[in-house]
């Protein structure tokens, strides 16, 4: 069964679902691309590794305690002296979590020749949050792909969190019309400029061209169909409560009168 949306699920915009929701996306993603190619492109799937300070509580291990113990004389020259008083630290445990996030990277050629030729990124929740580390680490990356001979495809399906694209959000927006997602395309020989694809949420994601070198053909990729493999193959229709929940972050009233339509004509709703 399907998703009941045309295009991308809001529902699935929910920081405990995304995740797996990015991560299904990268896989066929690549797969899809992998099919497309030309040889002798081939598409991998890289992952960012950094470690997050988290705000869960874990506790010490181990607790050592000791209890009634008594302070023992030593004698020195015929004088007793006791153990000079010793401070005793306290634990303070600042719990980490490992985070991961696949991206997707096409090369050409082999071993010592091989040449990073276009990266995919597909926006993760952390990428779009002010003060996480993973927006630090992917802004970095962001500038060092826009300063290289390396094209940049960014695809957001996220409505909300920071603009991260490397677009200007008020030139997209003035260019390309109000959006609830998009995609932004940057060829490397081609400075200036940005290929947008402003998505709204009634509509269908877009088939988008993904650059190669410099005198090839771009080669498409239905993200829809993407979108639709990552459906269902995953839990979505059994992990989302489609009549009771709402989506994160919030619809405008017009859109969630249009949600529920949606929802209502839809198997589930039915």
């Amino acid at each position: 069964m399907p998703s009941p949306f045309p295009g991308m699920d809001p529902y699935l915009e929910h920081p405990d679902i995304f995740p797996d929701l990015h991560d299904r996306l990268n896989a066929h993603l690549s797969e899809a691309l992998q099919s497309n190619l030309p040889a002798p492109y081939f598409a991998v799937i890289g992952r960012r590794i950094w470690v997050e300070i988290t705000k869960r509580y874990i506790g010490p291990d181990v607790h050592l305690l000791h209890g009634g113990g008594r302070r023992v004389p030593v004698e020195s020259g015929g004088v007793a002296l006791a153990d000079p008083p010793r401070s005793m630290p306290k634990l303070v445990r600042v719990p980490h979590d490992e985070r991961r996030q696949p991206f997707v990277e096409i090369y050409v050629g082999q071993c010592r020749d091989k040449r990073l030729v276009t990266t995919i990124e597909i926006l993760s929740l952390s990428n779009k949050t002010l003060g996480e580390h993973g927006r630090d680490l992917y802004l970095s990356k962001q500038r060092e792909i826009l300063a290289s001979k390396v094209h940049l495809v960014e695809i957001d399906l996220l409505r909300g969190g920071e603009h991260t694209t490397a677009v200007p959000q008020e030139k997209a927006i003035e260019e390309a019309g109000t959006y609830d997602y998009h995609v932004c395309v940057h060829h490397y020989d081609k400075l200036e400029d940005y290929f947008v694809y402003a998505i709204r949420l009634e509509q269908q994601l877009p088939v988008i061209d993904v650059p190669l070198l410099p005198g090839d053909p771009t080669v498409g990729v239905d993200l829809q169909a993407v979108f639709d493999r990552c459906y269902d193959a995953g839990p979505y229709r059994r992990e989302v409560r489609y009549l009771e929940d709402s989506p994160t972050p919030a619809l405008s009233p017009q859109q969630m009168a249009w949600s529920q339509k949606r929802i209502a004509a839809a198997p589930i709703g039915r």
